[in-house]
Parts: C-alpha cells; sequence; structure tokens
C-alpha cells in the first residue's frame, strides 16, 4: 500500500540520508566490523549533516524539528544498511539525547547537547545491570551523597556505544528505601577516575557495534551533573521508553523489509530444476505471506509514529508494536534464509547478517515476554 504519513520535506529529508550513507557510511562498514565499533569520523559525519541534533534546540546546536517522522525517516534509511547504525544513532540521538534536552537547565543544555549535536560528544545510556535485565526497578548501582558530590558506585551491561562514549546517562539508587522512588539519573563523564570500559562484548550479530560492560568504582560527580529532579529517574525512564520501543518498531520493520525485498529478487533470479526459484509454488506462497505480513504491520507502525507525533503514544501501544515487530523480523528473515538455502548461512550473504543482527530485538528495549505483561496488565488481567 501507499504510505501516506510524509510529505515532501521527509522524502527530501530521506534522500540526503541515503546519499550520506551511500557516500561515506557503507564503504567503511567491514571497518566498523573489525574494530567493533563506528569511529569517530562517522559520528563527526553525521553531527555535520544535522542528524544527530533532529531533537536539541537551535540554541544549542541542533536544528529542533519538532516532527518525529524526521527522526524515523532516519532511522528506516539507517536500518536499510543494517541493524548496528539505527542501534548506535538511536542510542545516542533519539534515546539519550532526549533526557539531556528536557531534564536539564540551560547550563547543562550549554555544556552537552551542542557537542551531542556536532558528533563530538557520543552518549550512551546505562540502564540494565548484570543479573538485572528488564528489571530496572530494583537497580544496585548506588549514589550516595558526599558534600555537593555524588559518588558512584556499581556496573552496566549490553551498553551500546558503550566502549566509544565520551557521556554515559547512568541510573543509579540515591534513597534506596524508597525503592522505585529512589533513583536519579547522573550525566557521567567517561575521562572520570574510577570509571572503565569492561569487556567490548562478543554477540552473535551487530559486530559493528561496541557494546560493553561498565564500572563504576567510587566515581564523583558534582550536583551539576545530575539530570533531573532528585529520585526521579525511574519515573523519567517509563516516560522516554516508549520513544525507545517505537524506535525498535521502526527499525526491526525497516530492517525486515530491506531484506525481503532484497530475497523476492534472489528469488527471481536465482534458478533451480531449469526455472527460477520464484516460479514454485511454496515460494510464491511464502512470500506473499511476508509480504503481506510487513505491510499490515507497516500500517499499525506508522500510527504509532503518527500518535507519538502529537504525543498521544501509550506505553502499551508503543509495547504492542515493539514486540510484535521483532516477532514479524525474525519470522521474515527467518524464511529469507531459508530461501537462500547454503548461501543464506554464509556469513558474506548480508541476509545471513541480517538474520543473527536480528534476534536480540526480541531481548533488549524491555523483552517481548515484559511488553507482552505490560499489555495485559491494561487489559485489567
Amino acid at each position: 500500500m501507499q504510505r501516506d504519513i510524509y510529505d515532501e520535506d521527509h522524502e527530501a529529508f530521506r534522500a540526503s540520508v541515503k546519499q550520506f550513507l551511500d557516500r561515506e557510511v557503507t564503504p567503511h562498514l567491514e571497518t566498523y566490523a573489525e574494530r567493533h565499533g563506528l569511529d569517530r569520523d562517522f559520528w563527526i559525519s553525521a553531527g555535520k549533516q544535522g542528524f544527530l541534533g533532529l531533537e536539541i534546540p537551535e540554541a544549542f546546536g541542533g536544528s529542533e524539528a519538532g516532527d518525529y517522522r524526521f527522526n524515523a525517516v532516519l532511522t528506516e534509511e539507517l536500518a536499510k544498511v543494517n541493524m548496528t547504525l539505527p542501534s548506535c544513532v538511536g542510542i545516542h540521538a533519539d534515546i539519550t539525547v532526549p533526557y539531556l534536552v528536557h531534564l536539564t537547565d540551560d547550563e547543562q543544555k550549554a555544556r552537552w547537547l551542542p557537542r551531542a549535536a556536532s558528533g563530538e560528544l557520543v552518549t550512551a545510556i546505562g540502564m540494565t545491570e548484570p543479573g538485572g535485565g528488564s528489571d530496572l526497578a530494583n537497580l544496585r548501582t548506588t549514589a550516595v551523597r558526599d558534600g555537593d558530590d555524588w559518588v558512584i558506585n556499581g556496573s552496566k551491561t549490553f551498553i551500546t556505544n558503550g566502549g566509544s562514549a565520551d557521556l554515559v546517562l547512568v541510573a543509579a539508587r540515591t534513597s534506596p528505601e524508597k525503592k522505585a522512588k529512589g533513583i536519579s539519573l547522573f550525566a557521567v563523564d567517561t575521562t572520570l577516575d574510577g570509571f572503565s570500559v569492561g569487556r567490548v562484548l562478543d554477540k552473535v550479530g551487530q559486530d559493528e557495534s561496541d557494546t560493553a560492560e561498565l564500572s563504576f568504582e567510587d566515581v564523583r560527580v558534582s550536583g551539576a551533573d545530575l539530570v533531573g529532579p532528585l529520585d526521579t529517574g525511574f519515573i523519567s525512564m517509563m516516560q522516554f521508553l516508549p520513544q525507545e520501543r517505537l524506535g525498535s518498531a521502526i527499525t526491526n520493520l525497516a530492517h525486515a523489509r530491506q531484506i525481503l525485498e532484497e530475497t523476492v529478487q534472489y528469488a527471481k533470479d536465482r534458478r533451480a530444476f531449469g526455472q527460477p526459484i520464484g516460479s514454485f509454488q511454496n515460494t510464491q506462497f511464502l512470500l506473499a505471506d511476508l509480504v503481506t505480513r510487513v505491510d499490515v504491520t507497516q500500517a499499525f507502525v506508522d500510527q504509532c509514529v503518527l500518535a507519538h507525533n502529537r504525543k498521544e503514544l501509550t506505553p502499551v501501544d508503543a509495547a504492542k508494536a515493539k514486540w510484535w515487530t521483532s516477532q514479524v523480523q525474525n519470522d521474515v528473515l527467518d524464511h529469507c534464509v531459508q530461501v537462500h538455502g547454503g548461501y543464506g548461512y554464509m556469513n558474506e550473504y548480508r541476509v545471513a547478517r541480517a538474520w543473527r543482527d536480528a534476534r536480540v530485538t526480541k531481548i533488549w528495549a524491555g523483552s517481548n515476554e515484559i511488553m507482552k505483561m505490560l499489555i495485559g496488565r491494561d487489559l485489567g488481567l
């Protein structure tokens, strides 16, 4: 179906993103994979193009688009290349930066936002902890007041951009007796004493991403590094999670759609038993099923984008979009591997890497089981 959520400005922006990716990113993908991370040239180049400042006010170096559909277009185009790009860029520009925009004072904004927009300051967000997973209410990382400072101790894991970030937004427990209502957020400069990057994790997929373990041992930050009011971190995380989950949904679907389109072409070109494999009824029925699933899912995700643009997207609808698109993506890519036969299992083929890259989407941003719990509770169950 013809999508109608974007206008000429969005499509012009899409063309500029695609041109940037074709010219400055795609030729370096193998290098990113070998180094397990995006280099600083990538971030600086993306910053010069204005891709990192869509959420940032003009007064602080951004474009302040004021229209989430530009975020969605950027995410879609990144996802067509691979899963790593929307993950790393999304963590920085679409997930961490909004906290810095909406929860900080002008001094903090001036300190962080211009460099975040330019790519000079790469950010990450430190929520997940070893043994904690999706249970954000029971964080063990602590921040203890010492005069005008706070001393942070603890660890985080599975942190996207963790190996290269200059600033990590850290969720820490400041009032243990308050449980979930005793969590605060701190912007931690990664050059501070006591901060260290552990392993850059050896993942099944997304080789281009520097997902890492982080350690905080008596890391001293000032009161000026507290982001948002004291003890309101958990509430803030809950408020910002729908955008994270919507970004995940957009990524999932755009990635699956791109690989599916390439698989349809493969079915036209690949011959077996004297004819294109796409001419066999089984392949036709399968691809018809997959294309329909993607198109129907796209209709729901587009409505979520429009709702979020109106600031009306509910956490429950974001949860639906997140879990459903991750399931659809994994189902689609598994079938795409099958259509490619033995070649589909070779890392030199995009479909194989896409299949590996996609598996984590049923786990991150809140596991699919957690998403279903949220939906079930909304049903009064």
